[in-house]
C-alpha cells in the first residue's frame, strides 16, 4: 500500500489527484475482472446493486483521501480519515476493556501521525469525507465478503466505480501520452489497491467488521516500521509511543463475537 501511494503522490505533478486515483482504480477493475472472470450471476440483482455500491464507495474514498494529501500534511490527512474506521470499532465495542482498547489505538493513531490542523480547509473536508468514506468501505466491504465470493464483488465494484466516476478521465492529462506514466498508475493499482482490497476481503470474512475495523489502526505502524527499516527515518519518541499504544489496544480487544463476523 505504501509503495503505491509513494508512486501515485509522484503523478500528482503531470494529473490531478482525483484523475490519479480514477486511474488507480481503472487499473484495479480491468486486473480484477481479466483475473476473476465474474460469472453472470455477480452482474444482475442485490448481489450486482450491493458490489457497484461498495466500489462508489471505494472509488470515492479514494479520489476524497488523494484530494486531501494533495493540501494537507499527510500525517494531518491521515489522522483525520482514520475518524471512520475508529467510529465503526467505537460502535461494536461492548465492554469497558473494548472501549480502553479504542482510546488507547485512538490515541496511538493520533501520535504516530503527529496532527496538525493546518493548511486549507477543504483539504480538511475532504479528509473528512474520506473517513467517513472509509467507515462506509468497512460496512458495505463485509457485506460483499459475507455475500459469496468478495474478490468477484471486487472485481464488479471497481467496474462500476470506474464507469461512474468515468469523468474525471478527462484530468488524467499527460498520462495517457506516456507510457512509462501509465506503467506507473498499474502500479498503483495492484499495490495500492488490488492487492491490499483482495486481502481485506479474506480478513473481512474471518475476523468480522468490528475486528477489522480497529487492526486498520496498524497501517501507520507498518508504515512506521517500514520507514525505520528500509529508510533509515527514526522514529521520534512521540511515534514510537504511538506505536506501543496502537500494538497494546490491538492486542487488549476482546476476542471476536460470533455474532460480529456473521452477516449483516
Amino acid at each position: 500500500m505504501y509503495a503505491g501511494a509513494a508512486i501515485a503522490v509522484g503523478l500528482f505533478s503531470v494529473a490531478s489527484p482525483a484523475g490519479v486515483a480514477w486511474l488507480r482504480c481503472l487499473g484495479a477493475a480491468v486486473i480484477l475482472l481479466a483475473w476473476r472472470r465474474p460469472p453472470r450471476s455477480a452482474w444482475t440483482g442485490r448481489t450486482f446493486l450491493l458490489a457497484g455500491t461498495f466500489g462508489i464507495v471505494t472509488a470515492g474514498m479514494n479520489v476524497l483521501f488523494y484530494e486531501a494529501i494533495a493540501r494537507l500534511p499527510l500525517g494531518t490527512a491521515v489522522a483525520l480519515e482514520f475518524a471512520g474506521p475508529v467510529v465503526v470499532a467505537a460502535f461494536g465495542s461492548r465492554t469497558r476493556r473494548d472501549v480502553f482498547a479504542l482510546l488507547l489505538v485512538a490515541a496511538g493513531v493520533l501520535a504516530i501521525a503527529d496532527v496538525r490542523l493546518e493548511g486549507s480547509l477543504l483539504g480538511v473536508l475532504f479528509a473528512l469525507a474520506a473517513a467517513a468514506a472509509w467507515a462506509g468501505y468497512i460496512l458495505l466491504g463485509k457485506r460483499v465478503a459475507d455475500g459469496g465470493n468478495g474478490i468477484d464483488g471486487l472485481a464488479v465494484g471497481f467496474a462500476v466505480g470506474t464507469v461512474v466516476l468515468s469523468p474525471l478521465a478527462f484530468s488524467v492529462g499527460a498520462v495517457w501520452g506516456s507510457p512509462r506514466l501509465l506503467l506507473l498508475g498499474a502500479g498503483v493499482s495492484v499495490l495500492a489497491t488490488v492487492v491490499p482490497y483482495a486481502l481485506d476481503q479474506v480478513v473481512l470474512r474471518k475476523a468480522g467488521q468490528t475486528r477489522f475495523a480497529l487492526l486498520l489502526a496498524l497501517l501507520p505502524v507498518t508504515a512506521g516500521v517500514i520507514g525505520f527499516l528500509w529508510l533509515g527515518q527514526v522514529p521520534a519518541l512521540p511515534e514510537a509511543l504511538g506505536t506501543l499504544a496502537v500494538v497494546a489496544g490491538v492486542a487488549l480487544r476482546s476476542p471476536v463475537k460470533r455474532d460480529d463476523s456473521a452477516p449483516l
